[in-house]
């Protein structure tokens, strides 16, 4: 019998929002975590096979084999790439090394539930900036809301969990606008979904700019979720300052591996995407027909405000065996999966009793 520990904790710990995520149910289609339904890409896992005998040694600290990958496919010099341990752990040391007490993180809410957190963690103020009517970013009020205390900025584009993307020139303002005190993070993670060739390549609007970082990952597209790997593109002092807060042989071998044959794979990557893009289409217009109002979405999910309705919608959805992620009084993400996925959860979007 354990004896209840009577060590104190840190103050406000039990105040921290928590993450919630997707839900796996035996027998039941989750499309609540926007993972890809395929896997990793065949020679993905070949690599990932042939790097395991070599699990007994401590991977490559700096993961520099990868970041001299990302530099030679992106033209971005290596000293401006970090490598994290997915995009989220990104998140949190750039909040680590840039802010203090008191220091304030801004984002849209609605965004990426994981932004709250990871700023109270390290102690700093969240300011939260409601989405537009079209529940994508209002950057006017996020440009308006800037304080001299504000350090960094958190741009989901495409957004998560609404799909929405914020186009060029209006992107391009609001970076031209905002403080040089203040670095603007892209959040990226759904980047290779976007159609749009308004949606810009935030690599293209960072190149120049001295308070622009971006965030990708290999969690979504080139489905590697599970490994947990992800990188920054930022200016040389920000990835500097994040290697300082770096946790030591966080990013295991076989995720090092596995991202430099993913890009190494870039053709059958994109190809995969056009399919997931082409259901994404399908799933939103029979929503649409249906009568849902669903925001126009440039990721691998689609996005249905419900408001009050939506952990009834929930429950329907999983009683028809089908795992969605609910947001308590907002609305519902789902993961657009395989074809025979999504035409089940149409099924039991087409049979809501309260959709009418």
């Amino acid at each position: 019998m354990s004896t209840p520990s009577v060590v104190p904790t840190r103050a406000g710990l039990e105040s921290l929002p928590k993450y919630v995520p997707g839900r796996t149910v035996p027998g039941a289609i989750k499309l609540a975590s926007n993972e890809v339904p395929a896997g990793p890409l065949p020679s993905v896992a070949s690599a990932i096979a042939a790097s395991a005998a070599d699990i007994n040694r401590y991977p490559d600290m700096g993961a520099w084999a990868l970041v001299d990958r990302i530099s030679t496919r992106f033209e971005v010099p290596q000293e401006r790439i970090a490598v994290g341990c997915g995009s989220v752990a990104l998140c949190q040391q750039l909040i680590q090394a840039l802010c203090e007490p008191g220091d304030e993180v801004m984002f849209a809410w609605r965004s990426f539930e994981a932004y709250p957190i990871l700023t109270q963690i390290v102690g700093a103020t969240a300011v939260t900036v409601p989405l537009d009517a079209g529940h994508t970013h209002d950057l006017d009020a996020m440009l308006a809301a800037i304080t001299p205390k504000t350090r960094l900025v958190f741009v989901c584009n495409p957004n998560n969990p609404t799909g929405t993307a914020v186009r060029r020139a209006e992107l391009a303002r609001f970076l031209d606008a905002v403080p040089p005190h203040v670095l603007v993070v892209l959040d990226e993670a759904y980047r290779e979904f976007v159609t749009d060739r308004e949606v810009p390549d935030g690599l293209e609007l960072a190149a120049g700019r001295g308070n622009v970082a971006v965030l990708r990952t290999f969690s979504k597209a080139y489905g590697l979720a599970g490994l947990r790997v992800g990188y920054a593109v930022a200016p040389e002092q920000v990835t500097a300052a994040l290697r300082q807060v770096y946790i030591p042989f966080s990013v295991n071998s076989l995720a090092q591996t596995a991202a430099i044959a993913s890009l190494d794979a870039e053709e059958e990557l994109l190809a995969r995407c056009t399919k997931i893009v082409a259901e994404r289409s399908r799933v939103r217009d029979a929503l649409l027909e249906t009568g849902y109002q669903v925001p126009e979405t440039q990721a691998n999910f689609v996005w249905l405000p419900l408001g009050e309705k939506t952990a009834d919608f929930a429950e329907h959805a999983l009683a028809n065996k089908v795992i969605v992620r609910p947001f308590a009084g907002e609305g519902a993400r789902v993961t657009i999966g395989n074809p025979d996925e999504n035409e089940a959860f149409l099924t039991a979007a087409r049979s809501f009793p309260a959709l009418t």
